[in-house]
């Protein structure tokens, strides 16, 4: 069925959005962007991941007489979104080194007809003299910059051909430019309207709260005990594992598969055929856990990704909410996972020395050391999260681990003298895991070697357990009580502070180790009265069609659709459309199997 919409010019954005996309209503500030660019007005276009930035683009991309072409930085998100847009008829396509000589040639001929409305490419491709010198040629309405903060030297992931992006805005000085971002400071927004040279853009800036998402930060003692133990509670669910480095990513990769989890890693360090295997693999279900470092990033469009577990500290709060916001984008309940221990500040740190250009090292530097705070707080941590974000919180959100299970507190100041005086009689030479050891009575060689088992303080802490030690240790070193010499192997030094509590001159609260998180189970389609044994059916066919389709069953519909087909029970036609995300194109294409599917479960029930 062709869509009407698409030939119609200046189509009503309200019937595209119902009849193609499937959706009554625009969420917030959609509606006004759109009628923005269709006044030719350039725009900036702040909202969250899964905020629904790709409509603002691609409704005028149907109902404007032209071409609009999509600039987006990674080969796998331009797939991703081509295949959803021509599973709903959309004239859409990309441009990129994936496809064959003669495939190019092919779209370049369709573009020449007008029979493509949205064209992808990358930013290296459209820069290119001979790609520019097509595009002259053809009716362009509307270039959107995706993951525009690439544009900024301040963004977080700084892009250099972004950077020459403003060379379309002086050859097409008449075509409206939308630049879109999920992550982006006061700094970064002003550069990328500078970079880009918009015209007196449209700026709409979108709420950064991710309310479904739940942050949680762990101190870390044992990662992989405590990484097996959560992921024992979430079975069959699609989750994303980051590291900092290759070697950790196989290391954990490896370990999962060994315990049985459907888990495969992803790094730089892989070709890009295997690269693609694992994540064509993830958005279509057949693999459950990406283990990765950063490289798997933008190009997640899939938005049934339950959790995000970061296994290390990220660099700074941008990316750590650029990546928390892959987990939930179908607007369901996820969680935001981060093992911290504070030991990994000093060791990020040094990365920075590195950076040659001491402006750059500077910005890096404060951004890690807000990224630090973050890790470190007691208070609500979606408040911080938004107010970096100028986005100014009162109250506590109620869905973090602080507002969950808020810190207890306890006069610490005995183990704290227990501590400080094993660090001091040891002659301030070892470092946490050692001072760890002694005060537990560890019965090692390394120990009797130092003579270490005949001092004052060893096993004077035999009654708390490792984990224990390791959390009042690190509270010390917080305190200022205590400092890691980080050219002595992080020894562990007294400071001047601590003299005051070694002579009990007054009291120090500590916080209670948190030994074990509370993870409390989501029901993650809890907002739907729904029928679950139909939904496991509704999946299922959903897959089966999909692997037809030779497409992620996301494609088809998400899980959010199927809750509230599960709900709704749909068996005629005009019900099936009152599903959200089920337009004119899904009823022709899905419908007729689907409410078959549920009218047999009703005759069976």
């Amino acid at each position: 069925m062709e869509n009407q919409a698409l030939n119609t010019e200046q189509t009503d954005i309200h019937t595209v959005l119902k009849e193609i996309f499937g959706y009554s209503e625009f969420r917030d500030g959609q509606s006004a962007v759109i009628n923005a660019v269709l006044r030719a007005q350039d725009a900036l276009v702040l909202l969250p991941t899964g905020g629904g930035k790709s409509l603002c683009y691609q409704i005028p991309a149907l109902t404007l007489p032209g071409l609009t072409v999509v600039i987006s930085p990674l080969i796998s998100l331009m797939q991703d979104q081509v295949a959803q847009l021509q599973a709903l008829e959309i004239k859409a396509e990309f441009i990129n080194n994936s496809l064959t000589f003669e495939q190019q040639q092919d779209i370049y001929q369709r573009l020449h007809h007008g029979d493509i409305k949205l064209l992808y490419v990358a930013p290296e491709k459209v820069l290119q003299y001979e790609f520019k010198e097509r595009l002259r040629n053809l009716h362009i309405s509307l270039f959107a910059i995706d993951e525009a903060h690439c544009v900024s030297h301040w963004g977080h992931d700084f892009r250099p051909h972004y950077c020459r992006l403003s060379e379309l805005k002086q050859q097409f000085p008449t075509v409206p430019m939308m630049a879109l971002t999920a992550t982006a400071d006061i700094a970064t927004r002003k550069d990328i309207v500078h970079q880009l040279g918009l015209n007196q853009p449209y700026i709409h800036t979108g709420s950064f709260d991710r309310p479904n998402i739940r942050y949680t930060i762990e101190e870390k003692f044992k990662p992989l005990s405590q990484l097996m133990r959560y992921l024992k509670t979430q079975k069959g669910q699609s989750g994303i594992i980051y590291c900092t480095s290759r070697k950790r990513v196989d290391e954990v990769a490896e370990k999962l598969a060994d315990a049985g989890f459907n888990a495969a890693a992803y790094h730089a360090g892989m070709s890009n055929e295997q690269r693609q295997f694992v994540q064509t693999a993830f958005a279509r279900d057949d693999v459950h856990i990406v283990v990765a470092t950063v490289a798997f990033g933008m190009g997640i469009n899939k938005p049934n990704v339950r959790f995000v577990l970061h296994y290390d500290i990220p660099k700074s709060i941008e990316a750590y909410y650029q990546e928390t916001g892959r987990a939930g984008r179908d607007g369901l309940a996820a969680e935001a996972i981060m093992y911290f221990d504070p030991a990994d500040i000093g060791r990020v740190k040094r990365f920075f020395e590195d950076i040659t250009d001491e402006q750059r090292r500077r910005v890096e530097e404060q951004r890690f050391n807000a990224m630090a705070s973050f890790a470190e707080a007691q208070t609500c941590r979606r408040q911080i999260l938004l107010n970096y974000f100028s986005e100014y919180q009162r109250e506590p959100c109620g869905n973090c681990d602080i507002c969950l299970n808020p810190p207890k507190r306890f006069d610490g100041t005995l183990v704290a003298q227990q501590a400080l005086s094993c660090v001091y009689r040891a002659e301030q030479r070892f470092g946490l895991g050692y001072i760890v050891d002694v005060l537990r009575g560890a019965n090692t060689s390394r120990i009797r070697d130092n003579q270490h088992h005949a001092l004052s303080t060893y096993g004077i802490g035999k009654q708390h357990s490792n984990e224990f030690w390791l959390s009042v240790l690190r509270q010390l070193i917080h305190h200022g009580l205590l400092a890691q010499d980080i050219t002595q192997g992080a020894s562990l030094r007294l400071t001047e502070a601590a003299r005051a509590v070694l002579k009990g001159e007054y009291t120090l609260q500590l916080a209670e180790p948190r030994l074990q998180a509370k993870h409390v189970y989501q029901d993650k389609l809890a907002q739907f009265n729904y029928d679950k044994k139909l939904f496991a059916k509704l999946r299922s066919l959903r897959k089966e069609l999909a692997d037809e389709d030779d497409v992620p069953p996301y494609v088809v519909f998400n899980d959010k659709t199927l809750a509230e087909m599960a709900q709704l029970m749909p068996t005629t036609d005009s019900e099936f459309l009152k599903v959200s995300g089920v337009g004119f194109t899904k009823l022709s294409k899905y419908g007729a199997p689907f409410m078959q599917l549920i009218r047999n479960y009703l005759a069976a029930s």
